[in-house]
């Protein structure tokens, strides 16, 4: 019982972190397997100092075509492709399900890493000729076709206007932290205008060529766009800088989450003084025989205090033992891992936690006179 307490502050303080830095690397997957050589124009200031500004992060600028055609003009500039996206009601006979229509270019595809599983992705030619063509996620497809490979040529109507279904992408995941792109219903911008009437777009992708050096880009897309807007009403981000945005709201997460399970930790150790002053209660005359016989206070203090740390060390390294064994089946479904950094910090905890509450009825005990102690009843 004494251990138990270490035992569950030390997983929950392990099973935290792993947990925390799963996410991390779950979230960071999803932004590098959205595609290379990429940066992201925004309405308002989105970063700031390498980290995500205290204020709204996105303001009321809108770009539209004259943007997308200006950006064009820069010579490291594979590609520009506006983006407009908005929550849709996606019907299927009598199945209704909520999703999001992205309109763009036929760019984006290859821009997000987009292939498609079953069908095909619609093309420059449908864009120009604001063809009624869709191309869906497998995740919406399932749920209003039953199976992806059965939405292929068939109808579905976006909010009162029916499409015709032409492809469905290969598996992205995502929807935990980053877009769900699994459940996305991809569409011409010029199909999509009849959602989107002001022909504007709520950002603008662009693709660099292989060899561009992206902070240039970035540079070059910036003195662009401020001969139109100013410095503060949009933001050029790299996947980069989001990455490590993101890593960095992590980490004071979880340092926040591990110092709440920590509290645990502390109850357990105040458990085990607890103990170790009863036991020091109930030993005081082997105590008393032991001084008498020659033991120094220093062997009296170091028996206990080894006992304590004895059972510190045994409540954490049990711990340690049952996250491993949970994060093993977790780890099937959820990229959560143990670093060295959590066994180190569980070990170390919980020994350190035996010396500081050990070291008080250590010292009470190693204090005991050698005649009072024999005399005691």
């Amino acid at each position: 019982m004494t251990s138990l307490g270490i035992l569950i502050g030390v997983l929950s303080v392990v099973l935290l972190t792993a947990f925390g830095l799963g996410l991390r690397a779950y979230i960071e997957q999803q932004f590098e397997d959205l595609g290379s050589n990429l940066l992201r124009v925004v309405p308002g200031q989105v970063l700031k100092n390498g980290s995500f500004s205290g204020g709204p992060s996105f303001g009321t600028l809108e770009f539209d075509l004259r943007d997308v055609k200006d950006l064009e003009h820069i010579r490291e500039v594979r590609a520009v492709i506006p983006a407009y996206t908005r929550s849709i009601n996606a019907t299927v006979g009598k199945t209704t399900e909520i999703s999001t229509v992205y309109t763009s270019t036929s760019d984006i595809f290859e821009a997000l890493n987009v292939k498609a599983e079953y069908g095909k992705l619609y093309s420059e030619r449908d864009v120009n000729k604001h063809s009624k063509v869709v191309v869906i996620g497998p995740k919406l497809a399932d749920k209003l076709f039953s199976t992806p490979k059965n939405a292929i040529s068939k109808n579905i109507k976006i909010e009162s206007l029916t499409y015709q279904v032409i492809g469905v992408t290969n598996k992205k995941g995502g929807g935990f932290g980053g877009p769900d792109l699994d459940s996305f219903v991809y569409m011409p911008y010029t199909t999509g205008y009849v959602f989107n009437t002001d022909k504007t777009f709520l950002a603008i992708v662009v693709q660099g060529k292989a060899d561009a050096n992206l902070t240039v880009l970035k540079h070059r897309i910036e003195e662009t766009l401020m001969k139109r807007y100013e410095e503060d009403e949009f933001s050029v981000v790299q996947q980069e800088e989001l990455i490590s945005a993101i890593s960095s709201i992590f980490a004071i997460i979880n340092t926040v989450l591990v110092a709440i399970a920590a509290i645990s930790l502390v109850v357990g150790g105040i458990g085990i003084m607890n103990i170790m002053y009863v036991t020091v209660t109930e030993r005081i005359k082997e105590i008393g025989i032991r001084r008498a016989l020659g033991a120094r206070k220093f062997d009296i203090l170091s028996q206990f205090l080894v006992e304590a740390v004895i059972l510190s060390l045994f409540g954490g390294i049990a711990g340690l033992s049952l996250a491993y064994i949970i994060v093993f089946f977790i780890h099937q479904f959820f990229p959560a891992y143990i670093d060295l950094n959590s066994v180190l910090l569980a070990l170390g905890v919980s020994s350190g936690i035996g010396i500081i509450f050990g070291v008080f009825p250590a010292k009470k005990a190693a204090d005991l006179s050698p005649i009072d102690a024999i005399r005691y009843e």
